[in-house]
């Protein structure tokens, strides 16, 4: 049996997810920035907190995470790289361990980047990453902490996930990230599909968060860095994969 997941948007574009395991009734959160609508989404599906899994220390991530702990009882699980800016922690994790949600496994994935201490959580049997805001829907995230050479290796370790890999990050972003690519690569038919299929979804008020990891590798500029095709679009045809990824990611910074 794969996870329920109960995405639940929250701020003007956060989204934060319930993983609910049926078979032993135990539910976690990834990310708290808020809590009414978590407490609210529990309720209505009558499950309880058991676990609240964050992904880095940015306050629209952890903000709500000692009031939900106090209200359900869940026990907090952080990288211990940032225990000293993380609420405290009840399960320190870092790359290679492992969470688990009743019967089912989530991995612990260092992918620093946006800050230093970024993780994610990848369920291999719901064929799910949570990966906030490190790789996101047609983006990543910016380097706040971190520089392109860490960034880019954080994304190839989740691109080398399997390609029905569903990828749920932390914002509703889609629409603007598309717009970007477009920029780089505007004959690209299937990015071009993309941009219809996310207004169509914004349009009718839907997320546009999660989106399968194949579909991420062929149309994210910023995981096709290393393509030739895309190297001679940012006019870089001999430069290396990471100087390609850093020059994309500065020009989405001043887009």
């Amino acid at each position: 049996m794969s996870l329920d997941i109960v995405t639940i948007p929250c701020l003007s574009d956060n989204y934060i997810y319930l993983l609910h395991d049926g078979a032993s009734g135990v539910t976690a959160l990834v990310d708290a920035p808020v809590s009414d609508p978590v407490l609210e989404a529990l309720a209505s599906h009558r499950w309880g907190l058991d676990l609240i899994l964050l992904t880095h220390h940015h306050e629209d991530h952890i903000d709500a995470a000692d009031d939900l702990r106090r209200a359900t009882g869940a026990k907090l699980v952080g990288a211990k790289a940032d225990a000293h800016r993380l609420p405290a922690l009840d399960i320190a994790v870092e790359e290679g361990d492992t969470v688990a949600v009743g019967s089912q496994t989530g991995h612990v994935l260092s992918v620093p980047g946006h800050t230093t201490g970024h993780i994610a959580y990848y369920f291999p049997a719901s064929k799910a990453a949570f990966t906030a805001d490190s790789l996101m829907v047609m983006g990543c995230g910016r380097l706040f902490e971190g520089d392109a050479i860490m960034m880019w290796d954080s994304l190839r370790k989740l691109a080398a996930l399997p390609d029905d890999t569903l990828i749920y990050s932390g914002h509703e972003y889609t629409n603007g990230n598309i717009a970007f690519a477009l920029s780089l690569d505007p004959d690209n038919a299937e990015l071009r599909q993309r941009a219809d299929d996310a207004h169509a979804a914004r349009t009718a008020h839907e997320p546009t968060v999660p989106a399968e990891l194949g579909l991420e590798r062929r149309t994210n500029p910023f995981l096709r860095a290393g393509e030739a095709a895309m190297k001679q679009a940012v006019g870089m045809p001999g430069a290396s994969d990471v100087d390609v990824f850093a020059e994309i990611r500065a020009r989405k910074d001043r887009f």
